[in-house]
């Protein structure tokens, strides 16, 4: 027998179809799922470059834009009303004039705290009845140079007392707060002084400030002095400070406190001017005490 089924042959195997090749787009027939991999890649890719902003962004940008109007709206209203009530308790224009100095005017008048026994005119110049600025004018008080140097003050005090190993926090704030309570205290008893003696001046109670804040420049040439040339040093540059400060606060305070007579050019005998030109002296004298007072412990 033909096992191949031939024409004599028995039984006939069926023929084997043979199935075309599937196409890389087309699946198999023996897949249950369709293969959406790289189908599912690009289009998340896509998903991703498109995906829609969330649902909170939305809400974010009005309220964000909502709460930056608000408060400009609210600093604003803040600002004028600062502007509007800041002069009832800091004069802040007047201050403006007492900081109105420069680099010239800071040297000049150093020099003329540290020497001021050759310099002739003290008269203060004004303009329309107002005085020039500082930066313009060598005889305005300002406060650039006493607020400098009281804390330029408190930092040599601070390094005097590391070298005597006596430093602390508490000690050098003690040394702060005491320099600036006597300074309080000075200006005070100034301003109750003339009230009583009833003098009519232009002095203000900055100026009072800032003439008595000059003689912390005095102080620090005295502590440098005596941590470089030990006491000997302190008490002969600081004598000269204190020499220095007397001379500076007469002739000025002079053409302030004794305006009337200045104004004639000769001093008016009475009691009334006797009491101003002690008040005067009395003023120039306290620098030195202060001076002093405030120093001497720091240099050992």
């Amino acid at each position: 027998m033909n096992p191949e089924g031939g024409p004599g042959g028995g039984l006939r195997q069926p023929s084997k179809r043979r199935l075309p090749a599937a196409t890389s787009g087309m699946a198999s027939p023996h897949q249950l799922f369709d293969d959406t991999s790289s189908s599912a890649s690009g289009l998340g890719r896509g998903y991703a470059a498109q995906q829609p902003p969330a649902a909170g962004s939305f809400l974010a940008e009005p309220v964000s834009s909502f709460a930056m109007a608000y408060g400009t709206t609210l600093a604003s209203q803040g600002k004028e009303i600062v502007d509007r009530n800041i002069d009832r308790f800091i004069p802040v224009t007047k201050l403006k004039y007492y900081f109105a100095v420069d680099t010239v005017y800071v040297g000049k008048k150093l020099g003329l705290l540290l020497f001021p026994f050759m310099h002739q005119d003290w008269q203060v110049r004004y303009q329309q009845d107002t005085p020039v600025a500082p930066r313009f004018d060598i005889n305005a008080p300002d406060l650039y140079i006493p607020v400098m140097a009281f804390i330029t003050y408190v930092l040599v005090a601070g390094l005097a007392l590391g070298t005597q190993n006596r430093f602390s926090p508490d000690i050098l704030g003690l040394q702060a707060s005491s320099a600036l309570a006597w300074l309080i205290v000075e200006v005070l008893a100034i301003l109750l002084s003339l009230y009583l003696v009833t003098v009519n001046t232009d002095l203000t109670t900055i100026d009072l400030v800032a003439f008595s804040g000059y003689k912390y420049v005095g102080m620090i040439v005295g502590i440098v002095s005596g941590l470089l040339f030990g006491k000997t040093g302190y008490y002969l540059l600081l004598s000269w400070c204190c020499l220095s400060i007397f001379v500076f606060m007469i002739r000025t305070l002079r053409l302030k406190i004794l305006s009337e007579a200045a104004a004639e050019g000769v001093l008016v005998r009475g009691a009334k001017n006797q009491l101003r030109m002690y008040l005067t002296m009395a003023i120039a004298a306290l620098q030195p005490l202060f001076m002093y007072w405030l120093t001497f412990h720091l240099v050992r």
